[in-house]
């Protein structure tokens, strides 16, 4: 059988090749998100509500502890209007008068309307304006309790 010279240089920097070619794929477009980040003191929870195009979506519940930021929804905007309910161990809220529909443990609901008829939880989350144009955006939750978004 015939040995291609060049073969062992190829796998030597095949990790190379593929490191650069990760590296070019990743800083070709920045991301744009919608994340959410707990200045607050203590863990809290949260639940994001959002339209897709066809309704309303609800998810819930992403765990932050103090000081992190959590991407909630990976791209780039696609509505206006955002709904945040949040709550921490201390019986902390940050919420509105936007209602939701909920649940207890990890969640994906479809729809806003008749949420105790569904067996959810009705709960009020407070709005998010992004603009017409944000292509990505951060609300900042605080111990003072109010949201601050930028």
């Amino acid at each position: 059988m015939r040995r291609l010279p060049f073969l062992p240089m190829l796998y030597r920097l095949l990790p190379v090749i593929a490191a650069a070619f990760v590296t070019t794929a990743m800083s070709g477009e920045a991301r744009a998100d919608f994340r959410l980040c707990n200045n607050a003191t203590s863990r809290v929870s949260v639940a994001l509500s959002y339209t897709d195009g066809t309704g309303w979506v609800t998810e819930g519940w992403w765990n932050l502890k103090s000081g992190s930021c959590e991407v909630l929804l990976r791209g780039n905007l696609a509505a206006q209007f955002y709904y945040v309910y949040a709550m921490d161990e201390r019986g902390g809220e940050w919420k509105g008068k936007a209602f939701m529909c909920t649940r207890d443990r990890e969640f994906r609901i479809e729809g806003r309307d008749n949420c105790l008829v569904r067996g959810f939880d009705r709960t009020g989350f407070f709005e998010v304006d992004t603009g017409k144009d944000a292509k990505n955006w951060t609300v900042q939750l605080t111990d003072a309790n109010q949201p601050a978004s930028k």
